[in-house]
């Protein structure tokens, strides 16, 4: 990597739907790609209750009947990120870099190791050891999964991200077989540590991880700062 790939806006949203941020990002990816020159953005939020599908994603990793789905009133949204099936929810902390990958020197597997390390750095400060699983991207401690990793590139501009189990319900992951895959439990950061774990001092790890990983300075921009430069842009 550069010494210093230069300043990236960070936006908090807080809780929203997954499709309120996915068409936040899709908007971001459309405004960098008429305008080279606009910043590249990450956003910080956590999930109202969803599925997902990726581009690998298949319904047969369903482990429930549709009427358990139905009943529980949680969407199934299929995605353009790789990989297979997850589930988001509140107490899930989810980061959406869309940033542009050629121009911060980043290859991508590169910088999805970049975003691996953070959640590894970030879950020691809690002194759980984490680490990578040749079985799948992300971030695991032993054979559980405690972060995921899906993302998406179009015209050299990376988008969708990570998740970091903070303190979620994990039930709704017994219902599918996560990232596709059989026989794997999903854990987090509370139950590693068997205690409450402060979203806001995790999102403020997870902030700093990254800048000391990718060589970054931070601008906090509001939502609506950065709608208002959408729309400047275009």
């Amino acid at each position: 990597m550069p010494e210093r790939l230069g300043r990236w806006y960070f936006v908090d949203l807080g809780t929203v739907a997954y499709k309120t941020a996915w068409d936040l990002q899709k908007t971001i990816l459309e405004t960098k790609k008429k305008d080279n020159s606009f910043p590249d953005v990450v956003l910080f939020l956590e999930h109202q209750p969803v599925f997902t599908l990726g581009r690998k994603g298949d319904m047969e990793n369903l482990k429930v009947s549709g009427r358990v789905f139905k009943e529980s009133g949680i969407e199934i949204i299929r995605v353009e990120r790789g990989g297979d099936i997850t589930y988001h929810g509140p107490g899930q902390l989810v980061g959406y870099p869309v940033i542009h990958l050629q121009k911060n020197g980043l290859k991508v597997v590169e910088y999805v190791e970049g975003l691996e390390q953070a959640m590894i750095q970030a879950a020691s400060q809690w002194g759980i050891e984490a680490g990578r699983n040749t079985l799948n991207r992300g971030v695991w401690v032993g054979k559980k999964k405690l972060g995921s990793i899906g993302i998406a590139v179009k015209r050299g501009i990376s988008f969708h991200g990570f998740a970091l189990n903070v303190d979620l319900s994990l039930e709704p992951y017994t219902w599918i077989n996560p990232c596709g895959l059989q026989n794997v439990s999903m854990t987090s950061m509370a139950l590693e540590t068997s205690g409450n774990i402060a979203m806001e001092q995790v999102r403020k790890s997870m902030r700093e991880q990254m800048e000391s990983i990718f060589k970054i300075d931070w601008k906090s921009v509001t939502l609506s700062g950065l709608k208002r430069a959408l729309l400047l842009s275009f």
